[in-house]
């Protein structure tokens, strides 16, 4: 079949030691916000027309960002744009960075390398795209049957997983902060009706991390593909199913133009957070005031990429389904068959590696907390309302 022109390619050239704080502050809104990038502005009290002394401190800086992610998707992408904007905002435009799309710079799936090697300075993707070079970086982004967005956050930000992450970061001479969430994700298009775990045998579907190692021992064969070259290969047959996000940005892509049937939920992503990385070494010569301006910024880019999703996914949804993409849950035998074999690799990969054991048991104790607080008032909740 002859390729043609998909929706991605008309809309884009292509898809520590630990922190010295684990939890950003706000500080873009607390009066402390204010301090800092007045500061950083030459505003600070008591400067008097000019330049003061204080902004003669702060240097002119011009960064560069590499995504994973095609610029035609607005909100995965534009996560990083965000984060720019505020960076310069809170900088009175002295520090400048500039966002580049997948491939434009780097390959999408040699983001984490560029950042690592300085041929940027900045990186926004999904940590588990590297998993290869470390298993754990993984827990950075999401785990199969793991937390939800919401308790990814509090992982994170909270519960000691952010320190943990700058641990395993740090051998790649890069600093991490969270940069976005999509929420629960779909489960993927598929070519053909999945109706039981005996039909995902022989299945060539394009899915990463984790999830990918349990469909595999499901019988699936796996790819790892960035999101521009996801719709080409499903046209012309090389995939028979693909998972990238959900409705939003499923529907840019037009993957309902070559695949009818819609699976849900993506039980490998309940909560994938994506990850802005810095250098190490330009991170510690940025002036203390940026530092704090960039980790203010990072947290609005996570905090504001959910939301959007939040807002756009279910117009998104309502179309498709009025265009005839059918929708199907994922069968009771494959869910159970999953789950078993999600926590099977889970459990081998930490008993052979005590870093890996270190982060799961932290990450599977807010697993278990966060499951018996939400399986109470969230799950009640949900379970009588959303239905109705």
């Amino acid at each position: 079949m002859s390729r043609s022109k998909s929706p991605a390619d008309a809309a884009t050239p292509s898809k520590t030691p630990g922190s010295e704080r684990s939890v950003p502050r706000r500080k873009f809104l607390t009066g402390a916000a204010v301090g800092a990038a007045a500061a950083a502005a030459g505003c600070a009290p008591g400067s008097e027309g000019g330049e003061s002394a204080a902004v003669q401190t702060k240097p002119r800086l011009t960064w560069r960002l590499a995504s994973s992610f095609p610029r035609g998707l607005d909100t995965i992408y534009g996560a990083a744009e965000v984060f720019a904007e505020r960076v310069a905002k809170l900088t009175d435009d002295r520090f400048q960075i500039r966002c580049y799309p997948a491939n434009e710079l780097v390959p999408a799936l040699q983001v984490l390398d560029a950042v690592q090697q300085g041929t940027v300075q900045i990186g926004h993707s999904a940590s588990y795209y590297f998993k290869g070079k470390n298993p754990a970086l993984a827990f950075d982004t999401a785990m199969p049957f793991g937390l939800t967005a919401r308790q990814q956050n509090a992982w994170l930000y909270h519960g000691g997983g952010l320190e943990l992450m700058q641990e395993v970061f740090s051998d790649f001479n890069v600093r991490s902060f969270p940069g976005g969430n999509t929420g629960t994700q779909m489960g993927g298009w598929f070519r053909r009706e999945i109706g039981s775990l005996a039909d995902l045998r022989g299945l060539k579907m394009r899915i990463p991390g984790h999830g990918a190692e349990v469909m595999a021992e499901l019988g699936v064969t796996v790819q790892t593909l960035a999101g521009s070259e996801i719709y080409p290969a499903l046209e012309r047959g090389a995939i028979d199913a693909t998972e990238w996000i959900g409705p939003y940005d499923d529907e840019k892509l037009g993957f309902q133009r070559v695949a009818q049937y819609y699976y849900y939920p993506g039980w490998w992503e309940p909560g994938p957070n994506l990850s802005i990385y810095v250098n190490q070494d330009d991170w510690a010569k940025l002036p203390a005031a940026y530092q704090e301006v960039f980790e203010a910024a990072a947290y609005e880019a996570n905090m504001t990429m959910l939301s959007r999703y939040d807002a756009e996914n279910p117009a998104a949804l309502a179309r498709l389904v009025e265009g005839g993409v059918q929708l199907r849950p994922f069968a009771q035998d494959i869910m159970e068959a999953a789950q078993t074999q999600a926590e099977a690799i889970l459990e081998q990969e930490a008993s052979e590696d005590p870093t890996y054991r270190k982060i799961y048991d932290s990450w599977k104790a807010m697993r278990s907390s966060s499951y018996e607080w939400f399986s109470r008032a969230e799950m009640a909740y949900a379970s009588f309302a959303f239905g109705r």
